[in-house]
C-alpha cells in the first residue's frame, strides 16, 4: 500500500532540488503545459464564461449529490450494469478483487486512474495472484520503476528519455543492445510491442472516470491513446473506478465541462479519445464487456460536503494549478508525499489522510494566486489552504517556535501604537547593521529564509512612516 511521506514535505522537497534529472525534467516540461494552455484560453473567447458555467454545474451537482447518484445506479442497472457503494478504500479493493476472482481473471488490464491510486489496486491484486499491466505509456513506466505518479495527468513528468531507456532495458530481456531511443516515437513503439499481447490476454479492464452521466447511466473517460478504449472493450469485464464527486446530471453538463477540461490540461480543443461507455454489450454490439461494474467510492469525501472544503470536490483533475505552481516546478510532484500532487494536492490530501500527516503541504504555497486564476472551475484553492492552515493551528500542529512568533506578532499588532514603533526600531537597525553589504547572509530567527537566498537590508522607513508623510503632502487621500 501507498505509504504518504507527506509528513516529511521539508525533507522530500530538499532532495528534489538537489536531483538535477528531475530538476531536467521540469525545466523541460513545465513551460509547455503552460504555453498550450494560453493558446488554448486565447481562440476560446467564452472561456471565462464557461469557467463560470462549469462552476455552476459542479455546485448543482455536489448540492444534489445524492439524488444524482442514486439515479445514476438506477441508469447503470437499466443498462445491465451493477453498482458497488464503497465507503473506502479497503471496501473498493474487496470489491474489485471479487469481481475479477469470481471472473476467474489472471491479468488485469488499467487505464490511468487516480482513484486507482488513491486505493492501491494494483498492490492489492498483486497480493492475491492476480497481474495488473498499466496500460497508459507514463503509467507503464512508472510501474516498471516501481514509482507514485509524479503528476495527474502526465504520470511520468519527472522522467528524461534515459530514465526511460533505463527502465526498459531493465524489464524488458528480449531488448536488443543496438536499440536505440532518442524520440519518444521509439518509446512508444517499444510500449506498444509489449502491451498488445497484454490487451488480448486481459480477463478483467480497469479504467476511472472522468465523468459519471446521472441522466443516462454513462461513464466518460478523456485520454491521448488508445489504451483506454482498448482496456474497456477488450476483456470480458470492465470495471470503472470512480468517486463519488464525479457524478453530473446530464450529458449537456458533461459536454460543456469536457470544452473546458481538455484546453486547461493540455490546451487541446478536446482530447484525442472522448469515450462514453453505458453498460454492458447488448444484442448486436460488435463489441464490448460481457459485464459493466462502477465500482463509486466515497473515502473521505462525504465528510467535506457541508464544510469549507466542499468546493475541492468540484476539482475535474486537469493539472491546471499544478502546471502553474512555482513550488510544483520547483520540487515536482513525488515531494508531495502522495497521491495528489500540487495545489490540488495541498487541499484535497488534508481531507483524506488528516491534516496531521499533511499539514506541511497546505503551507508549502507562495500564495501567489495563479492556480486559483486557472482553474476551470473557479475553486479558491488559496482560501482552502488557508483554511488547512487555521485547522492545523487550532490542533497545536504547527511547531512551538512558529505559534510562539505568531503570538509574539499578535501581541504588537493589537497595540499599533507598539506595533509602529517596534517596526521603526527594528528597520532601523537592521538597515544600520546591513549598510555596508546590503544583505543578510544569515540572521537568528530566519534561518528558513537565509538557507536559501540573501535577506535585503531594509532601505528607508517603515510602510507606515511613508504612508503618513504621503498623505501629509497630499500624495495619497
Amino acid at each position: 500500500m501507498h505509504i504518504a511521506t507527506s509528513p516529511a514535505f521539508k525533507e522530500n522537497a530538499h532532495a528534489a532540488l538537489a536531483n538535477a534529472g528531475l530538476q531536467k525534467a521540469l525545466a523541460r516540461s513545465g513551460p509547455s503545459f503552460i504555453a498550450r494552455r494560453a493558446s488554448a484560453v486565447a481562440n476560446l473567447p467564452e472561456f471565462e464564461q464557461l469557467r463560470d458555467t462549469a462552476r455552476d454545474i459542479k455546485n448543482h451537482a455536489l448540492a444534489n449529490l445524492d439524488f444524482y447518484l442514486e439515479a445514476y445506479e438506477a441508469k447503470v442497472l437499466e443498462t445491465g450494469g451493477k453498482v458497488h457503494w464503497c465507503a473506502d478504500a479497503e471496501e473498493a479493493r474487496e470489491a474489485v478483487l471479487a469481481i475479477c476472482q469470481a471472473a476467474g481473471a489472471r491479468t488485469v488490464t488499467k487505464g490511468k486512474s487516480m482513484i486507482g491510486e488513491e486505493i492501491a489496486i494494483n498492490d492489492h491484486l498483486e497480493k492475491h495472484g492476480i497481474t495488473p499491466v498499466e496500460t497508459d505509456l507514463g503509467e507503464y513506466i512508472i510501474q516498471l520503476r516501481h514509482e507514485l505518479p509524479s503528476h495527474i495527468i502526465a504520470p511520468a513528468f519527472h522522467l528524461n528519455m534515459e530514465d526511460w531507456e533505463e527502465a526498459f532495458r531493465k524489464a524488458h530481456t528480449d531488448l536488443p543492445v543496438d536499440r536505440q531511443f532518442n524520440e519518444r516515437r521509439d518509446v512508444l513503439i517499444e510500449a506498444r510491442n509489449k502491451l498488445r499481447s497484454k490487451f488480448l490476454a486481459a480477463d478483467v479492464g480497469i479504467t476511472g472516470a472522468n465523468f459519471l452521466v446521472a441522466e443516462t447511466g454513462s461513464s466518460i473517460i478523456v485520454t491521448n491513446e488508445g489504451n483506454g478504449d482498448l482496456t474497456q472493450t477488450l476483456p470480458r469485464v470492465h470495471i470503472v473506478l470512480a468517486s463519488i464527486e464525479k457524478c453530473v446530471p446530464t450529458l449537456e453538463d458533461a459536454t460543456s465541462l469536457l470544452r473546458v477540461l481538455a484546453r486547461s490540461a493540455t490546451g487541446q480543443d478536446f482530447s484525442v479519445y472522448t469515450t462514453f461507455s453505458t453498460g454492458a454489450r447488448r444484442p448486436g454490439d460488435l463489441d464490448g464487456p460481457e459485464e459493466y461494474h462502477v465500482i463509486l467510492i466515497d473515502n473521505g469525501r462525504s465528510a467535506m460536503m457541508g464544510t469549507e472544503f466542499q468546493e475541492m470536490l468540484r476539482c475535474i483533475r486537469c493539472a491546471a494549478c499544478m502546471n502553474h505552481c512555482p513550488v510544483y516546478g520547483a520540487v515536482g510532484g513525488h515531494a508531495y508525499g502522495w497521491v495528489y500532487p500540487g495545489p490540488m494536492g495541498s487541499v484535497l490530501t488534508p481531507g483524506l489522510i488528516g491534516v496531521e500527516k499533511a499539514g506541511h503541504l497546505p503551507n508549502a504555497s507562495t500564495f501567489c494566486g495563479k492556480c486559483e486564476s486557472v482553474c476551470p472551475v473557479r475553486i479558491p484553492l488559496p482560501k482552502l489552504m488557508r483554511h488547512w492552515r487555521e485547522r492545523e493551528f487550532e490542533r497545536h500542529l504547527t511547531p512551538a517556535t512558529v505559534r510562539a512568533n505568531l503570538a509574539l506578532w499578535g501581541f504588537f499588532a493589537r497595540r499599533p501604537s507598539l506595533y509602529r514603533l517596534a517596526t521603526r526600531a527594528a528597520v532601523f537597525g537592521m538597515g544600520l547593521l546591513g549598510r555596508k553589504k546590503g544583505r543578510f547572509k544569515s540572521m537568528p530567527g530566519a534561518s528558513g529564509w537565509t538557507e536559501g537566498r540573501d535577506l535585503p537590508a531594509p532601505e528607508g522607513d517603515t510602510f507606515f512612516s511613508r504612508y503618513a508623510k504621503a498623505q501629509r503632502a497630499g500624495q495619497v487621500s
